[in-house]
């Protein structure tokens, strides 16, 4: 009965989604005010019956009901509950239903967040939003049923893939979602500002909010997907260029450079078609992602590879909502009105400039990812696009963008002097020197430009915060006047220094990690011992261990570093009993921000057991300073400028003076 309501609450949902995708979009262009009303209660009510939806396909995989089909094929009685929970997203229907419940989240957030928007913007938000939440919700109903019953129920089920059986799934695809339909309200806000035919500083200011919180739980998602792979696959590598990968990282890539252009459009009311034009093509890229993942033309460790028909489905949604929107914004966009002018040599052109490569960059994983599939469908021929064609193309293109960060800042609006901003970086650019000169000098190996990327990362992360630098006039007046100063900065100010910084911090930990890592695969006996980057590994034994709903192998190896017994790493090899499957499990000790990684091989006839075993300098700063940046846009959100809602103080007034008598 519980899952009959689930699916009975999504036919409800659908019927609100139709309702409120064309009677406040009608109300609006009549100018009624009860009609356009109607798309907040609606919006609430949609989300409140998609949230009890999930919540009976959940209840379905925490009591093992395996009269559902959904349950049967991606459940097991044995699992741990955190797995019958990550169950519910770790398949195609279950994670569609849970893309919607964050669609028709986002929508009910507008709704009650959205106070100050004016009635017809909001009106017409809500009833876009609405037309994206019917075609899925279409799509579930017709072709993903994850209610659909199974008759007999069979006494078991046949387990979830044991790959996304880790804590990291049961986050990642939540946080990636938040990030992939997040972007949906800048989608939303575009068409309702080229549906009304205005674009302004206040609709900037609307949308940046919703923007910047996509970003920032993609950017988690992003780097949550990133330790998975490197922890569970059992090859050590942070990032593959896997199709699925790039799917998520191109609409990073875009919002990133949306939300700087909705920046100059918030500042100097500029760059308003190119700010329309990023935030629907930065859905677009979500909706491409979705597309891949359940589509069934690539093969992936992250894709659903589903019947085809459904893949036809979704392209015809992403047909519909892409083309529809950029052929509106090709009929609309002409007439919007420009805004200011601004020189070449201001914040807005280093702004403009970051925008063109960050599109160029997003540009080249674009190609790179679909030129394969094109090439296929095409002429049947199968090619690769790997990590040469990437590291060539995206690399030198992200170059410019960390050297225009501590600049851009430090420029004026409208128009900037040069020379100051570069004074504002020397800081920054004596520590990039000396740590270059530093690296190539004492540390051997690696490739040659290793010092150099170095150099860059520093640059990026001091340079950071040279803004801050120079309006609290740190070490040119007092210590308690720069601190007064530091207080009074907004938090933005803040959040926009953490995000670059956490740019480098990355990037430092990806040069450090490529670059000097230590490998050994080695087929090792109980005694034996090897010597890895000044350490020594000393093979003590294999044991098995049962687990809930698989049985493993598991090696200890102490690890000694000076002769003194420093940690203990097990790597193992675990079998899953209802699937068949054999799944390799790494063990990691991290020292500081480095980390020593280990995994076993299949089991081999001449009684030694495989192993590969890494160390990886400065790996963690990878994703810490994936961290970093989804923090410094936090803090961006904390500023009471960018809450969508928050009404705005009244300014105290003066007492008034009493004429005397």
């Amino acid at each position: 009965m519980i899952a009959e309501t689930g699916h009975y609450a999504l036919v409800l949902a659908l019927a609100l989604a139709i309702l409120q995708s064309t009677l406040p979009l009608w109300g609006a262009r009549s100018r009624d005010a009860a009609l356009m009303g109607l798309a907040s209660p609606l919006a609430v009510a949609q989300f409140l019956l998609v949230a009890i939806s999930f919540a009976a396909l959940t209840h379905a995989y925490v009591t093992s009901d395996f009269s559902l089909v959904n349950v049967v094929e991606n459940s097991h009685s044995a699992k741990p509950l955190i797995y019958k929970i990550s169950g519910v997203w770790g398949n195609h229907e279950g994670s569609l239903l849970l893309w919607i419940l964050i669609l028709v989240l986002f929508g009910a957030l507008v709704a009650v967040f959205g106070r100050n928007l004016p009635a017809r913007l909001k009106a017409d938000v809500l009833a876009v939003q609405a037309m994206i939440s019917t075609a899925f919700l279409l799509f579930v109903l017709i072709t993903s049923n994850p209610f659909a019953r199974v008759n007999p129920a069979p006494l078991e089920g046949q387990d979830l893939n044991p790959l996304l059986q880790d804590p990291g799934l049961a986050i990642h695809p939540p946080l990636l979602y938040l990030g992939y339909v997040g972007f949906s309200m800048a989608f939303s806000f575009a068409v309702a500002a080229l549906i009304e035919g205005k674009v302004d500083a206040a609709w900037a200011r609307w949308v940046r909010p919703w923007t910047l919180m996509a970003w920032c739980f993609l950017t988690l998602g992003i780097a949550m997907g990133s330790y998975w792979a490197y922890y569970e696959l059992g090859w050590g590598g942070f990032w593959f260029w896997d199709p699925v990968e790039n799917a998520s990282l191109m609409p990073w890539l875009s919002g990133t450079a949306l939300l700087h252009s909705a920046v100059v459009m918030e500042k100097r009311e500029a760059l308003k078609i190119w700010t329309i034009l990023l935030a629907l093509l930065t859905f677009a890229l979500s909706l491409l992602g979705t597309f891949l993942v359940r589509s069934g033309v690539l093969t992936s460790v992250h894709a659903f590879a589903v019947d085809p028909a459904r893949g036809v489905a979704i392209l015809m949604i992403l047909t519909v909502f892409v083309g529809g929107s950029l052929t509106l914004y090709a009929l609309r966009a002409p007439v919007l009105r420009q805004g200011g002018i601004f020189a070449p040599v201001s914040r807005e052109g280093a702004l403009v400039l970051n925008n063109i490569f960050l599109t160029a960059a997003c540009a080249a994983v674009f190609i790179g990812t679909l030129y394969p599939l094109a090439l296929e469908a095409a002429t049947g021929e199968k090619i690769s696009v790997g990590a040469p064609f990437f590291n060539a193309t995206f690399g030198p293109i992200m170059l410019p963008v960390l050297l225009i960060m501590p600049f851009a800042p430090l420029l004026a609006w409208k128009r900037g002097d040069a020379l100051r901003a570069a004074q504002g970086v020397t800081v920054a650019l004596g520590v990039a020197i000396v740590a270059t000169a530093m690296v190539a000098g004492f540390v051997r190996g690696g490739p040659t430009l290793a010092p150099v990327g170095v150099g860059l990362a520093l640059f990026a992360i001091v340079g950071a915060f040279a803004e801050i630098a120079e309006r609290t006039k740190i070490f040119r007046i007092g210590l308690g006047d720069s601190v007064r100063r530091a207080r009074g900065l907004p938090t933005s100010t803040w959040g926009g220094a953490f995000s670059h910084a956490g740019l480098g911090v990355t990037l430092l930990g990806v040069v450090a990690a490529s670059a000097w890592s230590s490998e050994a695969v080695v087929a090792l006996r109980p005694g034996e011992t090897v010597k890895l980057a000044g350490f020594e590994l000393t093979f003590e034994k294999i044991e098995q261990r049962p687990g809930a709903n698989y049985r493993s192998a598991v090696a200890e190896l102490t690890v000694r570093e000076g002769g003194a017994v420093v940690a203990t790493v097990e790597p193992g090899r675990r079998f899953y009993l209802a699937r068949k499957m054999d799944l390799s499990e790494s063990s990691i000790v991290t020292f500081g921000v480095s980390q020593l990684y280990a995994s076993m091989a299949e089991a081999r006839t001449d009684g030694a057991t495989g192993l590969r075993l890494q160390y990886k300098p400065l790996v963690v700063l990878i994703w810490l300073g994936a961290v970093v940046m989804a923090f410094g846009g936090a803090l961006s959100l904390a500023d009471r400028r960018l809450r969508v809602g928050a009404p705005r103080k009244a300014a105290r007034r003066a007492p008034v003076m009493q004429p005397a008598e």
